[in-house]
């Protein structure tokens, strides 16, 4: 019988091998950190938050609640859990950082005048979508996934999938529409 090499490191995790844990966090941090900054738009929480998720993962292999088959799909739903708090703190206590590369110093002023609009009319529509129709949007269109990669990690049939997705482009299109005509 031949293991997977997910098996591998899920076999790895639970016993807290080193090289296991090292190998889980090459091989899936970058979709995590992905994931995160498409749906968050700021890179420094980002790598918070997807560092944030792999203590997690440790953690709860310590105390033996670690993924037991799908492990990507536990990294991406954690990470999910992690930024709704972190928005939901936001909201809170808000605050505004510049990106680090905020100017593009060959950009004429107008045109920087207006990619930074846009940017700024597209993450308020997001932030109207429901947390549901972020993480649909940030899977398909921000990782890439497929319609079925999209239901396994949602635990939600293709068809509904489709349906939430149509929903959540037309609330973004919506949203847009209002910020800018």
């Amino acid at each position: 019988m031949t293991i997977s090499p997910e098996q591998r490191e899920l076999d790895g995790l639970r016993d807290l091998d080193p090289q296991a844990i090292g190998a889980v966090y090459d091989r899936y941090y970058r979709d995590v950190y992905c994931y995160v900054r498409y749906r968050l738009g700021d890179e420094n929480a980002a790598e918070d938050i997807s560092s944030d998720v792999f203590v997690r993962l440790l953690e709860a292999s310590q105390r033996g609640r670690g993924p037991q088959t799908n492990l990507k799909s536990w990294l991406l739903g954690t990470a999910s859990h992690i930024l709704t708090d972190h928005i939901r703190r936001s909201y809170r206590c808000p605050t505004e950082s510049l990106s680090e590369n905020a100017l593009d110093p060959l950009a004429l002023p107008v045109d920087e005048l207006e990619r930074r609009e846009r940017d700024r009319s597209l993450q308020d529509a997001m932030k109207q979508l429901t947390p549901e129709q972020q993480h649909v949007l940030a899977l398909r269109f921000g990782e890439g996934y497929s319609l079925e990669e999209t239901a396994a990690i949602l635990k939600k049939n293709v068809n509904a999938v489709k349906s939430l997705q149509f929903r959540a482009l037309a609330s973004l299109q919506r949203g847009i529409g209002e910020v800018s005509p």
